[in-house]
């Protein structure tokens, strides 16, 4: 019998983020179609299997969609088949199951967006990161570093 994850979820008008609480995954498997379909399976530390399946909203970019393994969690980057902002994550209109929550650190309202785009515009700096705009960019842009809190305190 397989358990669900903790499953925190943010948009942006061209990708939606998932952020999969589990620390120390094995074995981690993402699948996705055009469609919509999103399948997620991993082992956990004590060998536990957690899986879920998502059928989201809009269509998507499977060929574009990036998975990011830490220590504490996994990060997958999914790109929108059409950019623009989704009412809400899952095709259903019943509400979502209890592992699945907003990501509040990741949140950006549409309109905070267009400003930040705004500003990006104006800006030259090189430390700007554009997400699946060809095909050399690597898989680590767009991904978000979170680091061990255990190691920085010296633990």
């Amino acid at each position: 019998m397989s358990r669900h994850p903790e499953v925190l979820w943010a948009q942006r008008s061209d990708r939606v983020y998932l952020t999969v609480a589990l620390p120390d995954a094995k074995d981690i498997s993402v699948k996705s179609d055009p469609e919509g379909s999103f399948s997620f399976s991993a082992t956990g530390l004590h060998g536990e299997i957690f899986h879920f399946n998502l059928e989201f909203y809009g269509k998507i970019v499977p060929e574009k969609c990036r998975t990011k393994a830490g220590l504490r969690n996994i990060i997958c980057s999914i790109q929108k088949e059409e950019k623009g902002w989704w009412k809400r994550l899952l095709k259903s209109e019943e509400k979502p199951a209890p592992y699945i929550k907003v990501d509040w650190n990741k949140w950006c309202d549409e309109d905070d967006e267009e400003s930040n785009s705004d500003l990006a515009d104006d800006d030259d700096d090189d430390d700007d990161v554009h997400v699946g705009e060809d095909d050399e960019s690597s898989d680590d842009e767009g991904m978000l570093y979170l680091p061990d809190l255990e190691k920085a305190r010296g633990n």
